[in-house]
């Protein structure tokens, strides 16, 4: 699915160097690098604050945290996502409220926030799934009206613009992750926060640093999430091919589209780019399409099997089925950046070959 390997190998020479570079410092924790990569990502990101953090989970909690959401609190969010953007809210003793989702763009659905919004309700969490933004100039004005936050999950999107402007940094917050996999991924785990609100930058980076701004003055009640120097260093070598990396992924989606028969490829919304995470189609007998592909050497990955609210933990009643639906017919295939187009060919022909029987 993720060729991490050849990526690393065309970049060896300056990863190593930079890793070597922390080794030689010793400063492991909140070293130079930590400083360098968040001035490098805030310049990609249009001047975005950035604060950086352990993992794209922390991200989700430290930006609730930030904003004072409270027990009892209703947050919106959509039903078809990873676990995490539920897992928070939960852990927080907030309350998660699930709307269902666009069946094109897998996005949360804007046309039915509205119903969920309660005098309980103080924030909404878009996901940017797949790597193409929410319709976030509705969902601003929709929040705008009901004075309500938005958090914007971007763990999937790092790149993509929304009306042009950079997703993450358009609500009060956006987190990121940098799990090895996503489009620009460290060698463990890494995430951020980011906003362009100084003030919240600031909290934030207290809250991610046991809620102290000085060492051993605990201003408010924190957690100890800090991103490692390691993998700040091997980030700050990484963002500088993000742009070529966008690149290889969408030419990749271009010969997928071109050459896919029988499949319903991805939507492209006409007010985000898509930098193409993961490249998800729409299948008829998905499980047997799956089967019959892993019987020929070609992996994939269903993103999502089962929709927020069937599962145990996050139980809820209601009707989503354009969620539902999708949990069985969405099929991720391989996309990367070291997609060759023989690669393509070989996936491309054997899914034509399996509709044609």
């Amino acid at each position: 699915m993720v060729d991490l390997s050849g990526q690393y190998q065309r970049i060896k020479a300056e990863i190593d160097q930079a890793i070597q570079s922390v080794l030689d410092s010793t400063e492991f924790i909140k070293g130079t690098q930590v400083k360098l990569f968040e001035a490098s990502l805030s310049a990609f990101l249009d001047g975005a604050h950035v604060v950086s953090c352990g993992n794209g989970t922390d991200a989700l909690q430290i930006a609730m945290m930030t904003l004072g959401l409270k027990p009892g609190d209703e947050v919106i969010l959509p039903v078809h996502t990873y676990v995490a953007t539920a897992e928070v809210i939960a852990l927080l003793g907030l309350t998660p409220v699930f709307v269902d989702v666009h069946a094109d763009t897998f996005n949360i659905d804007v046309s039915q926030v509205e119903s969920k919004i309660t005098p309980k309700t103080k924030a909404i969490v878009p996901v940017h799934l797949y790597g193409q933004c929410a319709d976030m100039s509705s969902l601003m004005k929709l929040a705008a009206k009901h004075n309500l936050k938005v958090i914007e999950d971007a763990a999937q999107s790092m790149g993509a613009r929304c009306n042009n402007v950079h997703g993450g940094t358009i609500g009060d917050f956006g987190t990121t992750s940098f799990f090895p996999t996503k489009n620009l991924g460290c060698f463990g785990d890494g995430g951020a926060i980011l906003t362009r609100d100084a003030g919240l930058a600031e909290k934030a980076r207290m809250i991610a640093n046991h809620g102290q701004k000085q060492k051993y003055r605990h201003e408010i009640i924190g957690v100890n999430s800090r991103l490692d120097t390691i993998q700040a260093a091997v980030l700050d070598v990484k963002l500088k091919y993000l742009s070529q990396y966008e690149k290889s992924r969408q030419q990749a989606a271009a010969y997928y589209d071109s050459h896919l028969k029988g499949v319903v490829v991805p939507f492209r919304s006409g007010f985000s780019t898509h930098v193409f995470h993961q490249y998800t189609i729409k299948a008829e007998r998905r499980d047997e399409l799956k089967a019959f592909l892993q019987s020929k050497g070609i992996p994939t990955i269903i993103y999502y099997p089962i929709p927020l609210h069937h599962q145990p933990a996050y139980k809820q009643p209601g009707s989503f089925p354009v969620a539902e639906q999708l949990s069985k017919e969405v099929l991720s295939l391989p996309m990367h950046t070291e997609l060759t187009e023989q690669q393509l060919d070989y996936i491309c022909k054997t899914v034509t070959s399996f509709y044609r029987g």
